[in-house]
């Protein structure tokens, strides 16, 4: 609770909106077109961070969290190539 009314805090005098819009586990599969399995372990993992919501406890993760992985996994892959871990050729196979 105590980290939700920080950020409220900070968002009190902005033009921000206070509630980001929450996305499905099936969402966030469709936006990084992968699988199902793979979403659930990102999650599980807390490499993509998530909230179950509601007595159900159903999944969901903020348009932000998610932004924040991808941008997270654009600097970890840059960081990758910069030192030689990944090979320009591995990259041309993916295409």
């Amino acid at each position: 609770m105590a980290l939700w009314t920080e950020e409220m805090k900070k968002t009190e005098n902005s033009d921000a909106v206070p509630f980001p819009k929450m996305l499905t586990l099936d969402q966030v599969q469709e936006i990084l077109n992968l699988g199902k399995p793979m979403v659930y372990s990102l999650v599980r993992s807390g490499e993509i961070r998530a909230v179950q919501l509601g007595p159900r406890g159903l999944w969901r993760v903020s348009q932000d969290d998610l932004a924040a992985y991808i941008d997270a996994a654009y600097e970890k892959t840059a960081e990758r190539i910069v030192s030689g871990q990944l090979p320009a050729a591995e990259v041309e196979e993916e295409q």
